[in-house]
């Protein structure tokens, strides 16, 4: 995350973030347990409506033998019969406003179009590792979730915690809201100020600058001093942060504004872990883009929900 250049892009209006539908997606897998779990606690928070989805991928099949993709249609019923049988005998659906969907096609049109048809409010997807594997429940469905669900997403890790922190009765731990400036972060920063404010914890404000940047500037400033500029980069940022929530004044409980140097995915990741949070939260881009910036955003974004001890929300400009 370079340090912004040009003008400060407009800071999307407050919002409330209200949660009335989630649709998880399963491949009834155990690394589908944990989103599911996280699911689960979010829509009995919000008093939402729980979709459990399983798309059965019709590019799987033989076009010759039709029968297979119905032979598993037919599995997929049962296995999602057996794990709402679970649910209910847990008493995990006690109360709780349920629909299970079983869709035949390619796994993230069928989900957009669900998203659209039942008006869901956020999605929650797993990973199937840390960073480096590279591969989310769906695998190279991942980036297309990402950049163009017109819901919130919340990305559930392996080294997310077992159980949701909203099942606490209040929680303690703070929230990462990690920004670049850029209008995508910028769009996401009101729904994070509205998530800590419902939840009365703390947000931390996060800029992570390149030092490449910084050695660019210092190469054409013969005589200069790079840890001065290191330090003038910081307090830019700093003050650049607090400007954000200056125009964002509703948060109740004092922020914490912190500005690293390095990798943005790896400085994201070491602050989380540092400061325990509970959650990290990021804007990105929904419709696909060709610069070189908005691969480099989901890039970073891609590190992050992968490698993250907690769950990850994603909002799309």
């Amino acid at each position: 995350m370079m340090l912004g250049k040009g003008p400060m892009v407009p800071i999307a209006p407050a919002v409330e973030v209200r949660v009335r539908s989630v649709l998880v997606a399963t491949d009834f897998s155990e690394v589908s347990a944990k989103p599911l779990r996280h699911a689960l606690a979010i829509a009995r928070h919000y008093s939402a409506k729980l979709y459990i989805a399983h798309v059965v991928r019709s590019s799987g099949f033989d076009p010759g033998v039709p029968e297979a993709g119905a032979a598993a249609t037919e599995a997929a019923w049962r296995d999602v019969e057996r794990l709402e049988d679970t649910l209910a005998q847990s008493g995990a659906l006690s109360g709780l406003r349920h629909e299970t969907i079983i869709r035949q096609g390619e796994v993230w049109e069928e989900l957009d179009k669900l998203v659209a048809q039942e008006q869901v409010d956020l999605m929650v997807i797993g990973t199937h590792g840390r960073r480096g594997l590279r591969k989310v429940l769906f695998g190279s469905v991942a980036e297309q979730i990402f950049r163009h669900a017109d819901c919130l997403v919340l990305t559930v890790g392996p080294g997310s915690f077992q159980e949701p922190p909203v099942e606490s009765t209040s929680l303690v731990w703070p929230a990462l809201f990690a920004t670049d400036f850029g209008d995508a972060s910028l769009h996401a920063l009101p729904h994070a100020i509205s998530l800590a404010n419902h939840f009365g914890v703390k947000l931390v404000l996060l800029h992570v600058v390149s030092p490449v940047g910084i050695s660019d500037r210092l190469h054409w400033h013969t005589g200069g001093d790079f840890i001065q500029m290191r330090e003038n980069a910081r307090m830019v940022g700093l003050q650049r942060l607090h400007e954000l929530v200056a125009d964002n004044t509703e948060l109740a409980v004092e922020p914490e504004y912190v500005v690293e140097f390095g990798s943005p995915s790896e400085e994201i990741l070491r602050v989380a872990e540092k400061i325990q949070v509970d959650a990290i939260i990021m804007g990105l881009h929904r419709s696909v883009h060709t610069d070189i910036a908005s691969h480099q955003l989901w890039a970073t974004a891609h590190e992050v929900v992968c490698g993250a001890s907690c769950p990850v929300l994603t909002v799309r400009s």
